[in-house]
């Protein structure tokens, strides 16, 4: 452990050091997190921009780069294997909506972040280029609309979507007919 920190990537147990800005906030996973981004003041004399904070939580920055990587041609889904399967379950019930958090992990600190994706990619299309356009989308995304730096964005392309392969159910109703 370095001598500011370090958290629990929850992905295998890794660990991966704290960004030295973050603050320990000592949150359970499951409470929502958020990152003051300006810390404003009080008072009168000061200029109406600058009264009060800015605070934005971890999951806005999820779903900005599930979004964003979402946007780039060749991007099949996002997420692994039993995330996927639970994903096209949920997105067929009536009235659900597809996960644009699914396949996004984000680390946030004060004034930057970290972006982990899990991709799948269609074949045919180039892994490399696929990755490095979704970082570049990603960080552009991401800065602009929240403001944070983009320290890093790890992609991981999990699975190349096959041009015969069939969504789960569709096979069973093609015999039944």
């Amino acid at each position: 452990m370095t001598a500011w920190g370090a958290n629990l990537d929850r992905q295998g147990g890794r660990t991966r050091p704290a960004l030295p800005h973050q603050q320990r906030t000592g949150r359970s996973p499951q409470t929502q997190a958020t990152t003051a981004v300006s810390g404003g003041t009080a008072g009168t004399d000061q200029p109406a921009a600058n009264r009060g904070r800015t605070s934005i939580a971890d999951v806005v920055v999820v779903k900005v780069a599930g979004i964003a990587a979402r946007e780039i041609p060749g991007v099949y889904d996002m997420g692994g294997g039993l995330s996927r399967t639970i994903g096209a379950v949920c997105d067929r019930v009536p009235g659900g909506r597809p996960n644009v958090r699914r396949g996004v992990k984000v680390e946030v600190g004060e004034r930057q972040t970290a972006i982990d994706l899990d991709l799948v990619v269609e074949y045919g299309v180039s892994v490399m280029d696929a990755a490095q356009d979704v970082r570049e989308n990603v960080i552009s995304a991401v800065e602009r609309i929240t403001g944070l730096e983009v320290v890093e964005v790890n992609v991981t392309v999990n699975d190349v979507h096959l041009p015969d392969e069939d969504e789960p159910g569709t096979t069973a109703e093609a015999r039944v007919e």
